[in-house]
This record gives C-alpha cells, structure tokens and sequence, in this order.
C-alpha cells in the first residue's frame, strides 16, 4: 500500500511539473519579442517561376493596405491593430495560387480546411516565425537590381509543428471525398495513397520540392515539447465533427466519419434451411416419401392379405365388393351428369363422322380451300419482322426497366456502345521498380513493362486509324467516338492505361535522369497516376499530367485488370475501352457505326502479335453470335426434322407383305402430313405478321417442334386407327373413314383445343419472349388441328383409294396386280396390347411403379429451390466463338462492374436549401441525402453490390463557385464566363468574399452560374470544371432556368454470375426505394430509381419464379377446364390429367437441377411447351379409360394402354427421339441446354409418365364407367366385327 502511495505522489509531482512548465513557456511566448524568420520574395529558383523567400530577422512589418482583402481571404486571424506580419502581399498572393488545389478538394470540409489554412499562415506570415521556425540554408547574398540592396534567399528552412496539432489537422481531412473521381481527396494531395498516408508523411510531402510545387524545402520537425529553443506550433484545431466558424457546419458524414458513427455493418446472411443439420427440403420429403411407403405399402399389403383370404383374383367379377379394385359396373340408371356428359360427346361424335365423310367425298373442294386459306395466310408473311433486339425480346415495353431506360435515354442520351479489349502479357515477366525516393521496391505486372506498354500504344493507334466505309463515305473511330469535351476539344474517350501518357511514345519515354539515377520515369509517373487520375500535373520531376486526353479521369479499376486489392502495379492485364455514341432514332448514324464496329472486330480479329494476348468484344458482338449461331445451327435443325420426316413417312406405312410394301408403304402421306404441320406453323406466322407482331428466334426455333409432336401425334392416331380397324358390311370408304374421325377426332379435339387455351392465356405474360411465343404457339395448334380434320382427312382419303386399287405410292399412276390384304394389328400394337400393358398392369408390378413415380416426383420437389436462376451470357455464344474468351477474361481480370446511374426525376426545387439539402454530401447536407446514403451503401459492397462513392455534380459545383476558387469569374463588363486560365483583369470572382457569399448559391444565383459549372473544362488552375464529368448528368430546362432530371455515377462491383447481376439490380432498386422514402417526395410526384445498361435483361430474373408459377398454374387450369368438358363433364378424369401433367413438370425441375438448366424465359417457354405436349402423352389415354366398359378399372385401364400406347409412343416419342438426338451436335450451347436437354426431358418424362404411369394412377383412382357412354357403346358395336370401345 505504501509503494502504491508512493507511485501516485510521484505521477502527481511530475504531472504538477509539466504544468507549470507549459505555462511559463506560454508566458515566454507571450512576452517575447516579435521577429521573423523572411519576409518578401527573392531569387527565382532554377528552372521554374517559383521564388525563394528573402532572409529576415527583424520585426514584423505592417502589410500594405492593398493585400487586406487577401489577409482576410486567406488568415483572417492577422487581421488586428496594424496587421503586422512577416509576409508582403506577393507572398500572401502565392500562398493564395499554391493553395488553389487543396481549396478546391479539401474546402468542402471547412474545419479540416480551416486547420490547413491555420498551418500555411502561421509558416508564412506569422508575427511569430523565430518562436517555431528558423532558416538552415541559404544562397549567397545577392543585389537585388530593383531595390539595390543587399538580400539573401534561403533555400530550406525548419518548421516545429505540434505532434498534437499535426494529428488533429490529418484526422480532421483524412476521410474528405474528391466527388468527381470517387476518391479520398488524400491521394491526389499526399503523394501517395490514402491507406498509407499519415499526419507525418502527409506535411513531409507538402513541404518537399519532390511535389514539384514547393520552392524549397522546408523540414517539419514535430514535437508536443520545446526543442533546440524552439516552441512548436501547437495552435488550436477544429474537428470535422465541429463547425469551423458560426457561418458553417461541421462536416458531412461523406467527409467525416466521426459524423456518420459507425461504419453500417450489412445484415447476416440468411442461414441456410436445415433439419438435423441437412437440407430442410430434402429431410421433408424424404419423411414424407417414407411416410407413403408406410401407408401405401401397409394398405397394399393388407389388402392383398385380405384378396389372398377370400381367394379373390385381381379380375374379380364386377359386382365384387373389395374395395382394392374399385369395380365399376354398368347396372342401374345413369345419373344426369352421365347423361349430359354422353349426350355431348355423342354430338362432337356425330358432327365429326359426318364432317370425316364430307371430306373424303369431296376431297379436291376441301384441298382447294385449304391451300386458298394457306395462301391468304402466308400472304401475310411479307409483312413479318424478326425481333433480335435483346432488349425488345426480353423487357416488356410496360415495365419498370423498360420505363427507367426510356426515362434516361430522353434526359440524358441513350448509353454509349463499348468496344473494349482485355489485353495480357504472356510472354512477359514481372519486373521491379525502384524508386529515387527511399522507399520499398514495387512491383511492376507483366503487361505493365516499358516494351509491352509501347506495343500496346501502336495497337491503340491502331484501332484509331481503322477506317470503314457507309455510303460511298469513310468513317472512322473520331467520326463516331465519344467526346465529351467537343467541340472544345475532339479528342476521342479512351479508356486505357496509356492515356496516363496521353496516348503519346515520347510521353511514355518522357525520363527525369542523371548519369547515376532515374529521378522519374513511366513507373513514377503510372504510380502517382492511379492515385490522383484527375490531377493535371503529377508531382514528379515529370510534371506530367495525368487527365485523358479527352479531358476526363481514367480511373484505374477501370483500364487495369488482375490486379490484388488497391495494388494496381500487380495488373496482369490492361483493359481498353473505346465508349461509341448510341444513335437509338437515327437509323443512318446507328449504321455507321455498325460498319464501324464490323471492321473493328475484323481488325482484330486478324491483329497478330505473340507478346499480346487480346480478348475482345464490340457491342454489335453478342447479336452477330446469336445471328451466326443461328444460322450456323440450320444445318443441324434441318437434318433433325429430316430425320423426323423420314421416320414419319416409313412409320406410317403398314407393310403387310413384301409384294405389297410399293403400295402399302404411305412415303407420300407422310410427307403430305409433314406439310400440313409446317404450313399451319406458316399460317400462324403470316396471320399475327398482318397484326404487326414481330416474330423472335425463339418462336422459329421452338413452335415447328411443338407442332410437329402434337401433329403426328394425330397423324399416327388417325392413320393407325384405320389400318386396326375393318370396314363393316354395306360401308363405304367415306362412312368407314367418317366413323373412325368420330371416334378418334374427339380425343384429337380434346389435347388441340387444351393446348390452344393454355397457350393462349400465356399470352398474359409481361415477359415479351413468353408472350410472343404463346401466341404464335396457340394460333398454330389450333390451325394444324383443323387442317388435319379437314385436309389430312381429304388427303387419307385419297390414298386409301390408291392403296384399294393397288396403285404405287408416290407414283400413283402405276399400277401393281397384287391380292388385297385386310386391316391387321401391326407388331408395336401386339406387344402393347399382349405384352406391355398386361406386365405394367400386374398386381406386384403396380405398387413398384407408384413407388418409384412418387420417389421421382419427391426428389424432384426436394431440389425445386435449388434450380439456377438466370441466363449465363456464354451459353448465348456459339462453341468456336471469340465473345466466349472475352467472357471469361471479363470475369477472371475485371475488378469494376457496369456503371449505375441513381436518377433523380424531375421535379426537385435545387434552389432552395431544402432542395439541395437532400441531395448533396457536403457541409449541411442531410444525412439521408441522396449522395449520403450511396456513399453509405459504398461502404459495404460485398452486400450492396455499389462498389464506389458517387460522384456528385452538386458537391462539386459548390466547392466550384466558393469565392475563395479561382474557378468561377466572369467578365465584370458583359457577365459571361470567363476560364480559370484566361489571364485578364477584367475578370473577377462570380462571387463576393464575404459571409453572404461563401455560402452556397440559392435560387436565381444557383441557376446563373450553373450553365457555366457545366461548360468549364478543366485546368491546372481549375480541375472542379464540371463539363467533361457532368454535361450529360444534369438536364437543363425551361432555357436554363431550372434543374430537371439528374443522376450521380458510381460502379457495381464487379459481376460473373447471374446471381451477382440479379442481386445487383435488387438491392440498387432496394437503396433507391429507401432514397425516395426518406425524401418523402413520393407526394411530389418524382421520385430516385437506379439505371444500368444490363437492368432491362435482368429484371425478369425478380419475378421469373411468379412468372412460372403463374404461367403453369395458368396451363394445368385451362387443361383442366378443357378436359373436364370436352369428357363429357367428368371432372375426375381431369383431375387426373392434371396430376400426372404437374408430374410431369415437376419433375422436369429435378432434370433442369440435375442436368444444369438455370430457369430463364428460355426454359420458361420449354415448360409451357412441356404442358402442352404433355396433353399428348395424356389425354388420349384418358379418354380411352373414360369411355372403356371394361368391368374393372384395372382392365380399363389395361385396355386403354393396349390401344393408344402403341399410337403414344410411335407418333411422339420415336419421332421425337430421332431430333432430338441431332440436337446435341449442335455447336450453340443454347441447343444443347435449353433444346436437347430439355426435350430429351420432356419426352422421356412424358413417355413414362404417360405410357407407364398414369395407367396405373387410373387402375387405382381412375374415374368409375359412365354408364351413359357404356349403355351406348354396346349399342353403338352391337353387331359389329369387334365390339371393343375404340380399336386405335
């Protein structure tokens, strides 16, 4: 205790000690002589305009009263008594020159201006200079020739700052925003980066000629305590969270973290859905499927227990009462329904038996007018338009992307077209850069070599000398460029590493050198580049600057690629963009630069050159591929429908004998068939090419192969049902073939006219690709299945003549003598009436396949939320194409995604300090302000996806119009604008130095000097001119008098997925939505909505899960109503239907997983399509249950599967196979993925869910007889050859 005693006497002796040796230091200070260190201007330095200071050490001096205005522009605080400092007025005005480019970034934080401002005036004009400062070196005294006296210049000088003052100054500008490059404003005014800069390096680098601003050196020495005699400068200091003077704020949060608080930490990712620590969604379905094996396997088992007993067999008598094999039975009266429902099938019989024999009585009038409606329809083909505009196919003219594109493109220009190069080394080696200035040793990527970089350069030049030709006119890239500063300057925007040397060999050669050392080169010069792109004159030896030459920055993470973190030295790849104009309504431009941009790829293309490797892309690229693509994959849809016709034509022909097989085969009628498909396909086209609606590529490529499975399906049904069935005694070949079109044409009505409805309530879509198709998809259905009760039946008709009387196929004329054979079952019938449907129908067999269906079908459900969302853009390319390298070099180089506008419309008063309040991020700004809440969401990119600040033109106009700039003067004769450059008397400062008018500009004032912000170019006396950075990103209206529409810049980070773009656009609109809430602008009618060129190709990846929800709940619901009555009201079959239908899509979900299809309005398409040819591998087999009079339901179901299988599988499945197959050798990725993997999906899944499956569902839960329809079956086959139902 006593030590402890001891220890805290001793703190309170020392600490009492220091005090009072403070204050008698204060004292001192107080009472001591006033005396400088110089006073006034001597000897110019060499090589520059710049001067030493003079030698002095006498007492203060009074200043003239000619440089009051500037004392009290630039340190008030002197402003007392006789103002007696040790400084002139041409010192007070170079103070004023030097200290243009930190007012100009670092005034927008006044406190931490305020204590610069406090370091520069206390070194050069303080009364007090010997008690913090002293001369160390000096030139030999000289005569000055003006005065005749004697002066001596000193050449360095030392300067005792406070440790405490210095820290205070630094912590006080260290977070201070540069608005137009995204920037701290540190690494333009630090020498370095901002990460790296310190209280101690930051002064160190003002103060040392190396920034090639300083005349001489002046040394800081920093210490909170006196030494060698000398009182360090320790004045008091303003935080940036204090105002600096009852005129102004403390700084905004964008500038001052200790305003904001702390940094927003974005929200924890959602935590994936788990059971026992494995996928939620597996672990239920997987319970749940057990669960049904329980129960299902149980009541099997005790049912088939219960059979076993009473020795029941599985074709028990009708009136059996086991409820296992739901018997059915024809035995009492029908109810009304029955009656209704067979009294409506028996008029869709009659009207088509009659209809059947009109046709084949009258074939050539039925062909007549077929081709005559053929014609008219095709006629309208001449009007058709093919869509290939991505943003017409996939965006809704109606929706909000849609909207926001047009909103922009009409205030501020459409957004330019990029040609861009991403260019590595792989030859090269990494180098090492070691700087004149102690220092680490850099290093220096591959493609950042002095030899690459010249290389480079010629290739650049290159590609500016390309010259293509339009109209008998040449047209080059100056032609077609953006140029942001014209007509002040033509140069054309490009975005290159290499426009740090201005695009120019002997800027790039430019070296600062002795025989001994290389004081600054093309490394020292990249490097002060990529910190400062804005700065008009590094401060090297080089004195280069670093602005492209088009007038704008270029932003490193814009031109350099694979590099680490903010290192940009380690690039591994230099990206080139050339931004081209857009022209969206003038046609004659746009195809300028169309021929501009073929001859660009062309160039490079052929550029040969081992040291580079190039990946490159125009904006014309992505739908040349497509074009290329398709035309490319003709061959491959042509030889795949080739083969389908082939197999169509010999499939159809019954060939009973060899001596037959010339007349019996049916080559001619299934070609005629083949045509009929292709021609309501035609007449679809044609019809809605009258309505002026444009086909897409998705509908030329899809609808022939929907159509072509629905209408041979129906060829197969119609064809196989003749040749099993026998003409009656005293029938004639037109009731023959009359009765047959009544039984079948009801079942061909029933899947046609669901399709047709379905398809067309898809036409509800807001997806344009979606809508399109559905449409074109429904009108083709529906004609196809009228030709083929019309014309088909005309044409069957015709060659069962020719087959009668012995004639040849093809060539009819030819006649053979052969014995005439009857109507026999063919072989794939026999094994599916005596072999198939008998083994799938078996007791031990049907419990397997509803086992192994409803594991399929869990499965499927399990992965349902696992399946891709999106379109990855390198399936849209061709294998072999050049796009596909540049993709993947865009994702493994590129560090910045696609710039994103956050517009604000029209309608916000930025006169008024509210107004501007709202929207700015400076001093007074609201924290919610609209560039305040980006900067935020800047902060966590990782969960935003905004990967910079904005850049502000409102935060820069303001730092721009400060009377203390020397950015905005006019003539004080006429008013107009006059440039920082231009030296002249007559121009003064815009605005008056006083308080009224340091504060920012209201209403008329902020309009009049707006249009001049927007006009000036940039300068090395003025770099806030607002016209290369932000001409188009403020719409002027009512002739200048009023802001409309605006937007503030800033950058995704950078995105390689789908997910990444779709995440992207969410959570922009998401912060823009928040934006527009908190200004509570809403009531105004105007509201802040983010834009960025891939938005319209993306947004239907937010409701494409609704959409699909929505489209196929949509298709199951017009199947179901359709079905329902068009079965004669029996709801139960269509119950079934739509089960084994959403099966069917469900478990096309489990494919798209397993086989890697993302969902996208490609694969949306091929699901509603899936629906419809789903009604083929269903329906038929349906009706064929609901109209069988077999006594139970198993042997309905037998019996349907026996007689439509064989037409099923034949007319779909075996035609469809031998397409498919051909798909896969396409060379388009997108037939590979979205074509052949998910037909070969939906047909197989079809196939087995129709052809295996549903029989079964319907032997246990099918729908009992319709006693009706029974009753009249028997009594519509009594006397006949065969009494079955239907004999397909």
């Amino acid at each position: 205790m006593a030590r402890n005693c001891w220890q805290c006497r001793k703190h309170w002796l020392w600490s009492g000690f220091l005090l009072l040796l403070n204050l008698m230091i204060h004292v001192e200070y107080l009472v001591s002589a006033q005396e400088c260190v110089w006073y006034g201007e001597c000897q110019l330095v060499n090589g520059t305009e710049k001067h030493y200071n003079c030698n002095y050490t006498g007492p203060p001096k009074p200043l003239p009263h000619d440089g009051y205005d500037l004392m009290q522009e630039l340190c008030p605080s002197y402003i007392y008594d006789n103002v007696s400092v040790c400084c002139d007025v041409q010192q007070l005005k170079t103070l004023k020159s030097s200290l243009q480019l930190p007012l100009q970034f670092l005034s927008r934080c006044p406190s931490c201006f305020y204590n610069l401002m406090n370091l520069f005036c206390e070194l050069t004009c303080s009364p007090h200079q010997s008690q913090f400062m002293n001369a160390t070196k000096f030139n030999p005294p000289y005569i000055d020739p003006e005065t005749n006296e004697t002066k001596t210049s000193i050449t360095e000088a030392a300067y005792y700052i406070g440790q405490h003052f210095a820290d205070a100054m630094y912590n006080a500008c260290k977070d201070v925003e540069a608005p137009s490059s995204n920037e701290k404003a540190l690494d333009i005014l630090c020498g370095k980066d901002a990460k790296e800069c310190n209280a101690t390096n930051w002064i160190q680098y003002m103060f040392s000629t190396a920034n090639t601003q300083t005349p001489f050196n002046i040394i800081p020495i920093f210490s909170d305590y006196p030494q060698s005699g000398k009182i360090p400068m320790n004045n008091a200091t303003k935080g940036c969270n204090e105002s600096a003077d009852d005129s102004s704020g403390p700084c905004s949060c964008q500038d001052c973290s200790l305003v904001c608080g702390p940094k927003p930490e974005p929200p924890p990712p959602p935590k994936p859905w788990v059971i026992f620590g494995l996928d939620a969604m597996a672990v239920i379905m997987w319970l749940s499927y057990m669960g049904f094996l329980i129960v299902f396997l149980g009541a099997f088992l005790g049912i088939w227990c219960c059979r076993k007993k009473k020795l029941v067999s599985e074709y028990a008598p009708i009136n059996s009462n086991l409820a296992y094999t739901f018997d059915s039975t024809v035995e009492g009266k029908p109810s009304s329904c029955e009656s209704f429902g067979e009294h409506f099938e028996n008029i869709l019989r009659i009207l088509f038996t009659k209809w059947g024999s009109v046709c084949v009585r009258y074939p050539y009038v039925i062909i007549f007018f077929t081709i005559l409606f053929i014609a008219v329809c095709c006629s309208g083909l001449t009007f058709m338009k093919v869509t290939t505009d991505p943003v017409q196919l996939w965006s809704a003219p109606t929706s909000q992307a849609r909207k926001e594109k047009e909103y922009f493109d009409s205030h501020f220009g459409p957004f330019f077209r990029t040609e861009q190069l991403i260019i590595t080394a792989p030859n090269s080696n990494w180098s090492t850069y070691v700087p004149y200035i102690p220092g680490p040793p850099v290093p220096f990527g591959p493609p950042l070599s002095k030899d690459i970089l010249d290389q480079v350069l010629d290739l650049q030049d290159a590609i500016e000398q390309i010259q293509a030709h339009y109209n008998n006119e040449t047209v080059t890239l100056k032609d077609i460029c953006l140029a942001p500063l014209a007509p002040y300057n033509n140069n054309c925007t490009i975005l290159s590493v290499l426009n740090y040397f201005q695009n120019s060999h002997s800027v790039l050669n430019h070296t600062v050198r002795d025989d001994f050392w290389v004081y600054a080169d093309y490394h020292s010069h990249f490097l002060y580049c990529v910190r400062a792109p804005a700065s008009l004159n590094d401060t090297t030896q080089l004195h280069d600057p670093c602005l492209g030459t088009f007038g704008g920055p270029v932003f490193p993470w814009l031109v350099l690629g694979g590099y680490d973190a903010d290192n940009y030295n380690n690039a591994t790849a230099l990206v080139i963009t050339y931004p081209v104009n857009n022209y969206y309504n003038d046609t004659e431009k746009l195809n300028r630069v169309l021929a501009w941009e073929k001859e660009f790829i062309e160039f490079v293309k052929s550029y040969n050159n081992t040291n580079l490797s190039i990946s490159f892309s125009a904006e014309r690229s992505i739908e040349d591929e497509i074009n290329r693509e398709s035309n490319g994959d003709i061959k491959t849809v042509v030889i795949s429908y080739a083969v389908m016709f082939v197999y169509i034509s010999l499939a159809l022909g019954h060939i009973q004998s060899c001596s037959r097989i010339l007349v019996d085969s049916k080559v001619s009628l299934g070609i005629a068939g083949i045509l009929i498909v292709l021609c309501s396909v035609a007449c679809s086209l044609g019809i809605f090419s009258y309505a002026g609606i444009s086909l897409t590529l998705i509908v030329i490529e899809v609808i022939p192969f929907l159509v072509l499975a629905v209408g041979v399906d129906n060829i197969f049904i119609i064809v196989q049902s003749y040749q099993r069935d026998e003409r009656r005694q005293g029938e004639e070949l037109h009731q023959q073939v009359g009765r047959i079109l009544g039984d079948v044409a009801p079942s061909i009505f029933l899947s046609a006219f669901s399709e047709t409805v379905a398809f067309f309530l898809g036409a509800l879509s807001s997806m344009p690709a979606v809508r399109t198709f559905s449409i074109f998809a429904g009108m083709a259905v529906f004609i196809d299945f009228l030709f083929q009760v019309t014309c088909f039946i005309s044409l069957l008709g015709l060659d069962l003549k020719r087959q009668e009387s012995n004639r040849i196929d093809i060539l009819c004329c030819i006649k053979q003598s052969t014995e005439e054979q009857k109507n026999t079952d063919g072989c794939l019938f026999k094994f599916f009436k005596y072999i198939y449907a008998p083994f799938v129908l078996k007791n031990w067999v049907r419990p397997i396949v509803i086992s192994v269906f409803v594991g399929i079908l869990s499965f499927s459900i399990a992965v349902l939320n696992k399946v891709e969302i999106g379109l990855d853009q390198k399936l849209s390319m061709p294998d072999d194409s050049y796009v596909i390298d540049y993709f993947e070099a865009l994702g493994k180089y590129l560090h910045t995604g696609p710039p994103v506008y956050f517009v604000v419309e029209e309608g916000l008063d930025y006169t008024t300090l509210e107004g501007q309040n709202m929207i700015c991020g400076g001093v007074g700004c609201n924290n919610n302000s609209v560039v305040q809440q980006i900067y935020t969401a800047a902060l966590i990119p990782n969960y935003t996806r905004i990967g910079y600040s904005p850049s502000s033109w409102i935060d820069d106009y303001f730092d721009w119009v400060k009377p203390q700039s020397t950015c905005c003067r006019v003539y004080n004769t006429t008013g107009q604008f006059c440039n920082a450059s231009v030296v002249d008397p007559r121009c003064e400062r815009c605005r008056p130095l006083s308080p009224e008018g340091k504060k920012r500009p209201l209403g008329h004032e902020f309009m009049k000097f707006l249009p001049m912000f927007l006009s000036d170019n940039p300068n090395p006396k003025c770099g806030k001119g607002g016209h290369a950075a932000y001409s188009s990103a403020v719409n002027l209206v009512s002739n200048d008098t009023s802001v409309g529409a605006t937007y503030f810049m800033t950058y995704h980070t950078i995105l390689q997925t789908s997910t990444d773009y779709i995440t992207a656009m969410r959570n922009a609109r998401n912060l823009a939505a928040n934006i527009t809430k908190s200004l509570r602008v809403v009531e105004n009618g105007y509201r802040v909505f983010p834009y960025s060129v891939f938005y319209v190709f993306y947004e239907q990846y937010l409701t494409i899960i609704h959409d699909t929800i929505f489209h196929l709940g949509l298709s199951l619901v017009a199947i179901f109503v359709v079905t329902a009555v068009l079965l004669g009201f029996e709801f139960w079959s269509a119950v079934m239907v739509c089960i084994t239908i959403a099966m069917i899509v469900v478990n096309m979900f489990g494919v798209m997983w397993l086989w890697s299809v993302s969902l996208n309005a490609v694969s949306l398409v091929n699901l509603v399509m899936c629906c419809g040819i789903s009604v083929e591998f269903c329906s038929h087999v349906v009706r064929a249950f609901s109209v069988s009079t077999k006594p139970t339901k198993a042997e309905r179901a037998e019996e349907a599967l026996a007689h439509m299988g064989s037409s099923v599988f034949s007319g779909i499945t075996l035609t469809k196979f031998g397409g498919i197959i051909v798909l896969a050798f396409s060379k388009s990725q997108i037939f590979q993925i979205f074509y052949f993997r998910m037909y070969v999906g939906i047909v197989v899944l079809g196939a087995i869910h129709g052809l295996v499956f549903l029989p079964v569902l319907l032997s246990y839960l099918g729908p009992s007889v319709n006693k009706a329809k029974a009753l009249s079956a028997m009594e519509r086959h009594t006397g006949s050859d065969r009494e079955g139902l239907l004999h397909f």
